[in-house]
């Protein structure tokens, strides 16, 4: 073949550029995919990234990224960049590439950007490069195999920007990463688990060189492969039961300890801890304290429930299935066992027959070994013991995923009835308004397929709920108003309260009342302003999601917790958000806390005020109300300046637009 001329290419690039450049708005769509077949050329050559870095500017001006999802990049998302380098679309690859290389300009000060720092460029680039680390490191798999040629591009792009980087930044921000999200204790760690494992690849394989990189890793990395002394080596789990069986009382004693402690300290189990469990479950209840942690208040509800723990132990505790120890653990703490139905609930667990369609999602899922009932009683424990790290993964079943996790945390009984119905029946049925609701007989719900990334009983039991939530909402589509006022307290339970208050007019999508709907929440709500009454039950709420240029993307469900005072005496609003990851910029200064501010683990907290101005949606118990007029109006304006300046900018209704606009200055 001939060689590429890069030069020859170059000039035919700066030649589109500027015809792109010169062309009318209306005629730019024609001259983009001329323009990007030629950068996807410049790209696949020796020096391409650095041509196309130099050009940054004058490609952004020509219009390259105008009306596209690249158009602003000071709201773009490191998260989603694996998708778009792993794409099958040869122009999506090309456009990520120049978006990437345009904030490369921008880090490195060639390019001074009207809406992004170089500091903000460098920490966005950063966050890219530890999430697609695989790809930085030549880790190919399925995804880049299918490109071809065009990860080519992804790689060497990668590369190029981590040369500048730094490979010490990629490490440290990923480790940092990982941290803030186990903070949060998910259920699902799997991700997590393939990030250290990635690190510790890494840091391992010779021809890698991470420089100072990565020192902080240690912790994480031990975590998974190395949690104490007699396994600090990782020499696999049948070398270790060997060790363990030689062990005197003090040895043994010192590995319990040390397990407990790196469980503990990281929310991630070992393997090796589910063989040591295993090993001393019979004969050592104090050594089984010791290794799984225990206060007095978890040990004398081990000591109490012995043959139940062990029996759970036995049926769920395996290599593979380490981590519902640390669900195992934090269900003793929490003292559920002593709930009359509970002990005989897990008994029933233990010996449950599954149906062959949960037996194949719980296989689809995560494998033949252990079988489908070690797997979803190990999720059993870990929802009982973590409620609010239940996750709705990849699907718009926030409302399923609210529900186990309301549950779980305040009615665990009912959970497990759940679970019963959906594994052993397949069908649940519940009553809406008197009547049943099967989900079999439900028509489809919110969801056309529940993906396979969740945890075990949310897997089972999610399509069965999702079915009969989506069917509860038909039933009464026919009425005035939004149907979550009759849905949500059928589908949740008693607890949620009746009284229901909504500041978005269903038929037309307008701000409707939203002086009442403020100061209602404050009076149900605001300790200053009902009594000083603490919240009872977690309720449902409805929340308008923002991006970070405060810009509306959609409603999502999540539960009101409690409100209380953050260390520095500021009134917050604990709440749970089932979407995976809660630490999220909502804009307009508007970023929600999961750690630092009194958070318990799974928790996601604001400032009430800020809270008040993403809320649309509320219940609360009509009999039980405070006194909306003693609500400051500062902070009512307050409140309402955050809805204008966001998610309510274009719902105002017409007689606001008529008068003169809300002021949204500070």
């Amino acid at each position: 073949m001939p060689a590429v001329n890069l030069d020859k290419l170059v000039q035919k690039l700066d030649k589109s550029v500027r015809e792109l450049g010169e062309s009318r708005s209306f005629a730019k769509a024609g001259k983009l995919p001329r323009l990007f077949d030629v950068a996807r050329r410049v790209l696949l050559q020796p020096g391409g990234c650095e041509a196309i870095e130099a050009r940054a500017r004058e490609l952004e001006d020509a219009g390259v990224f105008a009306g596209t999802d690249w158009a602003e990049p000071s709201i773009l998302l490191p998260a989603l960049t694996p998708h778009s380098l792993q794409s099958l679309n040869a122009d999506t690859v090309v456009i990520e590439a120049l978006s990437e290389l345009r904030l490369l300009a921008v880090a490195r000060g060639s390019y001074t950007h009207p809406t992004v720092s170089a500091e903000q460029a460098h920490h966005y680039l950063t966050q890219v490069l530890a999430i697609n680390l695989g790809l930085l490191f030549g880790m190919t798999g399925e995804a880049e195999r299918a490109q071809g040629r065009l990860a080519r591009i992804s790689h060497s792009l990668v590369q190029y920007v981590a040369r500048h980087i730094g490979y010490e930044n990629v490490i440290d921000s990923l480790i940092d990463e990982i941290w803030r999200i186990l903070e949060q204790r998910p259920i699902r760690v799997s991700d997590v688990r393939r990030m250290i494992t990635q690190i510790a690849i890494c840091r391992a394989d010779p021809n890698v060189d991470l420089g100072t990189a990565g020192r902080g890793a240690d912790r994480l990395i031990s975590s998974l492969y190395g949690p104490s002394r007699a396994c600090g080596e990782d020499p696999g789990t049948q070398v270790y039961q060997q060790r363990l069986e030689s062990m005197d009382a003090g040895a043994l004693q010192n590995e319990a300890t040390g397990l407990a402690r790196s469980m503990h300290d990281t929310g991630l189990v070992s393997p090796y801890h589910a063989v040591f469990v295993r090993f001393v479950r019979e004969d050592h209840d104090a050594l089984l304290t010791e290794a799984l942690g225990l206060s007095s208040t978890g040990r004398d509800c081990l000591l109490c429930y012995r043959e139940l723990v062990h029996a759970l132990i036995d049926t769920s505790v395996f290599p593979e299935t380490a981590q519902g120890l640390y669900g195992l653990t934090l269900m003793l703490e929490r003292g559920i066992l002593y709930q009359p139905p509970v002990a005989p609930a897990l008994w029933r667990q233990v010996r449950l027959s599954l149906c062959p369609q949960a037996r194949e999602r719980l296989q689809l899922a995560y494998g033949y070994a252990p079988g489908p009932l070690a797997w979803l009683t190990q999720g059993v424990l870990s929802v009982l013991g973590q409620p609010l790290g239940v996750g709705q993964g990849n699907n718009p079943t926030c409302q399923s995923a609210r529900a186990l996790s309301m549950w779980a945390y305040n009615d665990p009984d009912y959970l497990l009835q759940m679970v019963a119905w959906a594994a052993r029946d397949n069908e649940i049925i519940m009553h809406f308004e008197g009547q049943p609701v099967s989900s079999l007989q439900s028509v489809g719900g919110v969801a056309s397929e529940v993906s396979l990334d969740l945890d075990p009983v949310s897997l089972v039991v999610v399509p069965h709920l999702d079915r009969i939530y989506a069917e509860m909402g038909r039933r009464c589509s026919d009425r005035a108003g939004d149907p979550h006022k009759w849905v949500n307290p059928e589908f949740h339970g008693w607890s949620s309260g009746r009284g229901f208050a909504i500041n978005v007019d269903v038929a037309t999508g307008k701000l409707i009342d939203l002086d009442g709907f403020i100061r209602h929440f404050y009076a149900s709500y605001h300790p200053y302003y009902n009594g000083n009454q603490p919240l009872i039950h977690p309720q449902p709420a409805g929340i308008a999601v923002t991006d970070s240029a405060a810009r509306f993307i959609g409603w999502h469900a999540i539960t009101i917790l409690r409100v209380a005072l953050d260390p520095e005496h500021r009134m917050r609003v604990y709440f749970f958000n089932p979407n995976n990851d809660s630490g999220q910029n909502w804009g307009d200064g508007v970023q929600v806390s999961t750690a630092g501010h009194g958070e318990h683990f799974g928790e996601s907290s604001l400032p009430f005020e800020q809270f008040t101005s993403r809320l649309y949606i509320y219940h609360y118990d009509p009999l039980e109300r405070g006194e909306p007029a003693e609500v400051h109006d500062e902070e009512l304006l307050s409140v309402m300046q955050g809805i204008y300046r966001s998610w309510g900018a274009d719902r105002l209704p017409s007689e606001m637009l008529q008068a003169e606009s809300p002021s949204t200055d500070k």
